[in-house]
């Protein structure tokens, strides 16, 4: 069973920060990690940690602005954080997994954020927008009924420097399940 994903932020977005999934594999296995795969071309890499291993998000950075000259954040997650989050979800009932996104974040939110986000909510209903958004631990979850792509407050979350999430990485709950499903074969 693989011990953590590894959550790239902004690769392989609208022809930039282009990575080769082969590459990234090769790139955490030369960390010494073992059982590395990756889903899909957006970053997502399940690997058994090296033993002794370290500020994993960081290496992971570092290791992969050496060697395919680029800086991309990355998100660590070991299996039972991804798995409590999975299972912390407190939108159970949304039956489309593509209206329902995971935002990790690196580390313990900031004092504050959950009003921050309620904050950013709330503008985002006054321009009609069904959306909401829950902070729980280092996960926000982002339910958006009439679809991300049309989501003022996905834009407000996931766009704008300013936001109080900016530090983390979106996934649809597809790629939520699938991930740890990959964590658990």
């Amino acid at each position: 069973m693989a011990t953590h994903v590894a959550l790239l932020r902004g690769i392989n977005l609208g022809g930039r920060n282009k990575v080769a999934m082969a590459d990234l594999r090769a790139v955490v296995a030369s960390l010494g990690h073992t059982d590395v795969a990756t889903y899909i071309q957006s970053g997502n890499v399940v690997f058994t940690a090296a033993p002794g291993a370290t500020d994993l998000g960081r290496a992971l950075e570092m290791s992969i602005a050496a060697a395919l000259d680029m800086r991309v954040p990355v998100v660590v997650l070991s299996r039972p954080e991804l798995a409590g989050a999975f299972a912390a979800n407190p939108y159970p009932d949304v039956t489309n997994p593509r209206a329902l996104h995971a935002i990790f974040l690196p580390a313990a939110p900031a004092p504050g954020c959950a009003a921050a986000l309620a904050a950013e909510q709330q503008r985002s209903a006054q321009r009609g927008d069904r959306d909401e958004v829950t902070l729980l631990g280092r996960t926000a979850y982002l339910h958006t009924p009439d679809g991300f792509g049309r989501s003022d407050l996905a834009i407000r979350l996931l766009v704008r420097a300013a936001s109080p999430v900016s530090g983390g990485t979106a996934r649809n709950w597809a790629t939520v399940s699938k991930l740890l499903a990959m964590c658990e074969a």
